[in-house]
């Protein structure tokens, strides 16, 4: 399979209206939610811990599903997509920034990057040229053979952000994708999703407990008890 590497979606990328979700047993803990998503757009969800900032990102990000309410993605309503549908959309256009940095440790950096696109039935050789084609943007290309214990905890989180992008997608999820850096390892960072969203016009929506971090978006919204309200526009 050839690896289209520029998704190019100009329409909505997401969006909820009036979602509502609670775990069996639980109250709501998202309460009446709309959201939309732009092409190009660079938003954060800024709120305290258990506010319920990662479940809207997994639903934004096809993980999960509301219990009330509905979302649409990339055009298509959630609520009618099939577990396969909802995999595959996952797959091909949506890239995944966790703070828990999960690199396989028994492959090397490169082949970590070429994870998804192994997933998607991308050729071995057309899956090393893109992956040392992102080592070599973002200046990493010398890691490409060694092991994730073998780099910093702040080179391990940029090529999680590297495989994030290896399908050419044209959403990022990043649920508190600093949270366990340094300062200046989260500004390495943060330069490298302001370069995705500038240069290449990747959405971003991004989670964060710090006001100081929600900074590098274009968009802020306060997630506070289950409520979503916009705090700032740049």
């Amino acid at each position: 399979m050839h690896l289209n590497r520029k998704q190019v979606d100009t329409g909505p990328i997401a969006s909820l209206r009036d979602v509502w979700k609670a775990y069996k047993g639980e109250e709501y803990i998202l309460k009446g939610i709309d959201l939309g998503i732009g092409h190009g757009d660079f938003l954060c969800i800024l709120g305290p811990s258990g506010a319920g900032k990662s479940t809207l990102l997994r639903i934004i990000g096809l993980l999960d599903r509301p219990s009330r309410g509905e979302v649409e993605v990339f055009g298509r309503n959630v609520a009618e997509l099939s577990d396969d549908e909802a995999a595959r959309i996952r797959l091909e256009r949506i890239g995944y920034i966790f703070q828990s940095i999960d690199l396989i440790p028994h492959i090397t950096i490169r082949e970590n990057i070429e994870v998804p696109m192994y997933l998607r039935g991308v050729r071995g050789a057309e899956r090393r040229a893109r992956a040392l084609e992102l080592l070599d943007r973002f200046g990493l290309r010398h890691l490409a053979d060694r092991y994730p214990h073998e780099v910093s905890l702040g080179e391990q989180q940029r090529v999680a952000a590297m495989r994030a992008l290896a399908n050419g997608p044209s959403l990022i999820i990043a649920d508190e994708p600093v949270a366990h850096l340094d300062e200046e390892n989260a500004q390495l960072l943060f330069e490298l999703l302001k370069t995705l969203n500038r240069e290449d016009s990747v959405s971003i929506v991004m989670a964060t407990t710090s006001e100081e971090e929600a900074g590098v978006a274009d968009r802020v919204y306060l997630l506070r008890r289950g409520r979503l309200s916009l705090g700032y526009q740049v």
